[in-house]
């Protein structure tokens, strides 16, 4: 299983490489399944995968001259400050087994992997949804911008998900982006927000085996220069409801080997 892991990681930089997001959606799960990794501890090493894969993006990205840094630190700041205040406030004080009702009690991973295969279900609908964005603007909207920057950095601080999903939409509708444009900003959030909650973690505690996340976090960047060399020669909006449909069945996977399996 792990050699399919380590292939598997392969895609989550060429997913970040050419859509903009996605990564994290397959890091959480390759981790749990393939490497037998805790949900929760899965949640921090994704931080750090997806965080550092979508660094090296972000810099080719740059170069190509596709970054916005104005408007992602509009996103940026207030993502990372619900992100820090969800993973060093609320998940430390989310017990191992939580009571619902008077008689039953839910395993702490099994909530953390139901609610990112939720995520997983609602992101494909809208990687398969056909969307045509068209930018008519006439300025940038910083209070949306900032609005769906701290809910992507709830989302990121619980699941340990980039929320590339939501970033490149917004970026798109209310930072007057081009997709190409969107894409590079969206993976200088990811990696602004993802390292940084990951150091977070690692002050509260957090036990790392570095070696094996700089392992995978290495084969994530071969993927991720793969998909950045193919976005220069395919359509990622093409590519993204193949993506979906791919994400979607795993989400439902996910859900029913959780609660019925």
């Amino acid at each position: 299983m792990e050699i399919i892991g380590y292939i598997a990681s392969l895609f989550i930089g060429i997913s970040l490489g050419l859509i903009g997001g996605g990564g994290s959606i397959l890091t959480v799960p390759i981790l749990v399944y393939l490497f037998d990794v805790n949900p929760k501890l899965a949640t921090t090493y994704s931080l750090f995968i997806v965080g550092l894969t979508a660094a090296f993006g972000a810099i080719r990205h740059y170069n190509m001259g596709n970054i916005k840094v104005k408007s992602a630190m509009y996103f940026a700041i207030p993502s990372l400050i619900t992100l820090l205040l969800v993973r060093k406030i609320i998940l430390l004080r989310i017990p191992e087994l939580i009571p619902i009702g008077s008689s039953y009690t839910v395993n702490r991973g099994l909530l953390i992997m139901v609610l990112f295969a939720i995520l997983m279900v609602l992101a494909s609908y809208s990687m398969i949804k056909k969307q045509n964005f068209v930018n008519t603007l006439s300025q940038i909207k910083p209070i949306q911008l900032m609005f769906i920057g701290a809910a992507v950095g709830i989302i990121t601080g619980f699941l340990g998900a980039g929320g590339g999903f939501l970033i490149i939409p917004a970026l798109l509708f209310f930072a007057k982006m081009q997709m190409k444009q969107a894409v590079g900003t969206s993976l200088l959030i990811i990696a602004f927000n993802s390292l940084l909650g990951f150091a977070g973690d690692v002050l509260n505690g957090v036990e790392i085996d570095y070696m094996f996340l700089l392992t995978i976090a290495f084969i994530a960047g071969i993927g991720i220069f793969i998909g950045t060399y193919l976005s220069k020669k395919m359509d990622g909006a093409q590519l993204k409801p193949i993506f979906g449909w791919f994400v979607l069945v795993m989400g439902i996977y996910i859900i029913a080997k959780e609660l019925f399996l």
